[in-house]
């Protein structure tokens, strides 16, 4: 985990018969206000935050959480 960054690393070392290989999967996250900077600096707007992808109320209680956002015109 690299906080300044706001990236985390999962890696993961594949074992098979045939050999073996490693995954490197860099995930970065955001705060509600950053992602909301990052859309707009690429020209979309967020129309919608959920707190799941099934489209639960957001409410700001959980780590994850799901967005709509449309390219402006």
């Amino acid at each position: 985990k690299y906080d300044d960054e706001k990236v985390v690393l999962d890696k993961y070392t594949i074992i098979e018969e045939q050999g073996s290989k490693v995954v490197y999967n860099w995930l970065q996250y955001f705060s509600v206000e950053a992602l909301k900077e990052e859309f707009e600096c690429s020209g979309f707007t967020i129309k919608a935050l959920y707190d799941d992808v099934s489209g639960t109320k957001y409410s700001d209680k959980h780590t994850e959480f799901a967005v709509i956002a449309v390219k402006k015109s």
